[in-house]
């Protein structure tokens, strides 16, 4: 009960709407049950999408060399774990978010606010650039998910990850620090 409502919850207000308070009342119990059992709303969240990964695990070996490192280390990170055991996890994950919109929105959630917000707050820039900069990023990593993993595309999906890091990376680069045209809301 508490996993369903947390990710209604997470899916309708997103992570910073969402309260435990508020996931504990929809789910019928005391929000003490709630922290006890999964501690912190980062754990509930993680729980709830049934992550693959802790993108805080993660965010130092991402950030460590500075902003001139971001786009090999994110590249690096992303591979490795979409190498690795997670990989049926965070598959299934993806192809529900192509069915349902409900999930796309959690996943969305997961992305943004858990993964590339961090990423993008070590930039330099406006909030509006940021974000801008975090969904050129994300389009650039669901589409290398979508042609390695899902659809398989060759020399995609049987590329060293070193390849697709020296292919890749210097994009990732760019959109996160380089010049490039944003896009703007409209």
């Amino acid at each position: 009960m508490v996993l369903a409502a947390a990710r209604a919850a997470f899916a309708e207000k997103g992570f910073d709407g969402a309260t435990i308070r508020g996931i504990a009342t929809a789910a019928g119990v005391d929000p003490a049950l709630v922290h006890h059992y999964f501690g912190t709303k980062d754990a509930l969240f993680l729980a709830a999408v049934e992550a693959p990964a802790d993108p805080a695990e993660l965010l130092p070996e991402v950030l460590a060399g500075g902003p001139g490192a971001l786009g090999e280390n994110l590249l690096r990170t992303f591979l490795r774990l979409w190498d690795g055991p997670r990989r049926p996890a965070a598959l299934a994950l993806i192809r529900s978010a192509v069915g349902s919109e409900w999930t796309a929105r959690l996943l969305r959630e997961f992305l943004v606010t858990r993964v590339l917000r961090r990423v993008v707050s070590t930039l330099d820039a406006s909030p509006e650039e940021r974000e801008a900069r975090g969904s050129l990023v994300a389009s650039q990593l669901v589409g290398l998910v979508m042609a390695r993993y899902v659809l398989r595309l060759e020399p995609l999906a049987s590329a060293t990850p070193e390849s697709l890091i020296a292919a890749l990376a210097p994009t990732l680069q760019r959109y996160l620090t380089g010049e490039v045209s944003l896009p703007a809301p409209g």
